[in-house]
């Protein structure tokens, strides 16, 4: 803000005082100065001085500079949306405020103080946007100052988006990490996992986790309680992600967490059991990865992703006609993806099907008869845990093939 009513003297003579940006309204002689009255020389230096008869004197009204602040300033660019619009009047009060969108016409309405020093906009400004303001303000002795200036917004090159994974409302598996995909890189890490609050009506702390500058997990220590209520409030709007990238918008999602689904799935039985809410359902048989192409350990997570029918190609994991391995292209029925490079829950085809039960023979994925791998489609929840043991290779997926996050250490998840 400036002091306005400020004035200084060189040796030309008066002349009023600009400070940088802001108006000022000089109280002093000159064209525009008010008049003083004769008796404002008056001097009066002490009570000794007054008149024997104690007449009272005259005596100059006081009346105090007007300090005038104004945001967003006149004539600035890439203006933060989330900058509060703002007419101040420090000793003297605001008669009226215009500030209007230049592309549409539309004003945004605002509100004055008590006092009536103060004008506010009622509502944030928006992306690449020119404003006008036209505002008009009356210092301590009733003089009326009207001025224009303009100021633009963040243009669109600079407005970050996000999205999540879990569509608002979805029913999930205990094992669905919250997931935040930016549409910008995020430098401001910190900044950004403080606008977000992440809680569950089961009371779980979690913590955060980045996978690169454009993705953000968080999961509690253990898998989310079954029957609660996840909330992700993110307050984005006005955010700076770094290198100019401001974030657009605020918004609140929930995940349901449905029943506790687990598939334990045992390469070396060639057994799959599967337990809803820790109670033993069905006992599955099932044929796994096989010694060239395991299955990996560890703990999966199914993801959104089901197909039926589902093709795969051999091509897509590398095999090259003339491998021994090569399956060409098939199709299959019932297929629960549970990692993005291609492992699956699904009916096994018509030659592994004697197999069953008995040997692995997959490339990874776990096959089941017609029935079983129909169940799964139908019923296993998306986020719902997958947990391979006895596999022939210790090798978990990776973290973000689909969600490896269950194979980190809680202590080392939250430590990043």
């Amino acid at each position: 803000m400036t002091e306005v009513g400020q004035v200084k003297k060189n040796r030309k003579g008066w002349k009023i005082g600009v400070i940088a940006g802001v108006c000022v309204l000089a109280v002093a002689g000159g064209v525009g100065a008010a008049t003083v009255p004769t008796w404002a020389n008056n001097t009066i230096a002490s009570e000794a001085q007054k008149p024997a008869n104690n007449e009272p004197s005259l005596v100059a009204p006081v009346i105090k500079p007007m300090v005038l602040g104004v945001t967003p300033a006149d004539g600035a660019a890439a203006v933060n949306p989330a900058t509060p619009a703002v007419v101040k009047a420090t000793n003297g009060t605001v008669k009226n405020v215009s500030l209007v969108d230049d592309t549409t016409g539309a004003a945004v309405k605002g509100s004055v103080s008590a006092d009536g020093s103060t004008w506010t906009a009622g509502a944030p400004l928006k992306f690449n946007t020119s404003y006008t303001y036209n505002y008009t303000v009356v210092d301590q002795a009733n003089r009326e100052t009207t001025k224009s200036q303009t100021f633009s917004t963040v243009p669109e090159g600079n407005e970050a988006d996000a999205w999540s994974y879990v569509p608002d409302g979805s029913v999930v598996g205990v094992g669905q990490p919250v997931e935040l995909n930016f549409s910008e890189p995020v430098l401001n890490k910190a900044a950004v996992e403080k606008a977000i609050k992440i809680s569950s009506t089961s009371g779980q702390v979690g913590a955060f986790r980045w996978y690169g500058n454009e993705k953000l997990r968080y999961r509690p220590e253990t898998f989310w309680k079954a029957g609660s209520t996840v909330t992700i409030d993110m307050k984005l709007f006005g955010v700076d992600f770094g290198n100019g990238q401001i974030g657009n918008f605020n918004k609140t999602i929930t995940m349901k967490v449905g029943d506790k689904q687990v598939l334990e799935a045992d390469a070396a039985a060639h057994v799959a059991k599967y337990y809803v809410n820790d109670k033993l359902v069905r006992t599955i048989p099932v044929t796994m990865g096989d010694l060239r192409f395991p299955s990996a350990s560890g703990y999966l997570v199914v993801l959104r992703d089901k197909q039926d029918p589902a093709v795969f190609k051999a091509s897509t994991i590398g095999l090259k006609p003339g491998d021994p391995a090569d399956y060409g292209t098939i199709t299959v029925r019932h297929a629960t993806r549970l990692s993005l490079s291609g492992e699956f829950i699904h009916q096994a085809t018509d030659s592994a099907l004697p197999y069953i039960g008995q040997t692995n023979l997959s490339h990874g994925c776990i096959g089941m008869d017609a029935e079983n791998a129909k169940f799964m489609f139908d019923n296993f929840l998306f986020g719902s845990v997958v947990h391979v043991s006895n596999s022939t290779t210790k090798e978990t997926i990776a973290n973000d093939d689909g969600f490896g996050d269950w194979n980190i250490p809680f202590k080392q998840y939250a430590s990043r």
